[in-house]
């Protein structure tokens, strides 16, 4: 079903390898993600990377706003920037060359390297793989109204993450128009991208264009 971790994420492109290590699917790597976020920061070299305050490590190539707020455990790459207002919540890393911008909320989220949630951004409980940008004012929405468990619509049934808050899984070169909402249990495969102001729900496969939940067409051989 293109939900397993060899399928989304670009592994070789996150300084949190490692945590997916024996894992199948992408979420699993929620449990226990402060505890491995504190052991990964500890593990750092010091001649890069500065723990701030009680763990929050931040890379000294980085450029990080006086008004920005962050909560640990939190790792901070090389050359990521995190910019003016921006909140940051804890369990969180923002990879190498990332963006997290005037007022983006982060908490409880993976960015791998060269991510871009530049403009009013909520990312919560959600994993983005390498290159996938979020433009301005698109969100994660991580829990449901009834708050149940979320699982994943895919064609070929629903799966279960046994997870009560999850956001949005990005895979790799994914393109988020602006002000799309992307509910709990989301999931889009590597190189699609997301018409503005959509709704998206469940899995979106690799290699497409999404403009609304009954069109979504595959990218021609020479656009991928």
């Amino acid at each position: 079903m293109m939900l397993e971790i060899k399928d989304l994420l670009d592994l070789d492109k996150t300084i949190a390898k490692d945590l997916f290590k024996d894992l199948t699917y992408p979420w699993e790597v929620f449990n226990g993600l402060s505890e491995k976020i504190i052991n990964l920061g500890k593990s750092l070299p010091k001649d890069k990377f500065v723990e701030v305050k009680e763990n929050v490590w931040v890379a000294k190539s980085a450029k990080v706003a006086e008004s920005a707020s962050l909560t640990g455990p939190l790792i901070i790459d090389e050359d990521a920037e995190i910019r003016h207002c921006a909140f940051i919540r804890g369990d969180a890393i923002v990879g190498k060359g990332s963006v997290v911008g005037n007022s983006t909320e982060l908490k409880a989220s993976i960015l791998f390297d060269n991510v871009q949630t530049p403009h009013y951004n909520y990312v919560g409980n959600s994993i983005l793989s390498y290159k996938s940008h979020m433009g301005a004012g698109s969100i994660t929405s991580n829990l449901k109204s009834d708050k149940s468990l979320v699982g994943i619509k895919t064609k070929d049934g629903y799966v279960e993450t046994g997870l009560k808050k999850l956001g949005a899984i990005l895979g790799s070169y994914v393109e988020v128009g602006c002000n799309t909402v992307m509910n709990p249990g989301t999931v889009i495969g590597q190189n699609t991208n997301i018409y503005p102001v959509s709704m998206v729900r469940g899995y979106v496969p690799a290699n497409s264009i999404y403009k609304n939940a009954d069109e979504i067409v595959l990218k021609e051989e020479k656009d991928v």
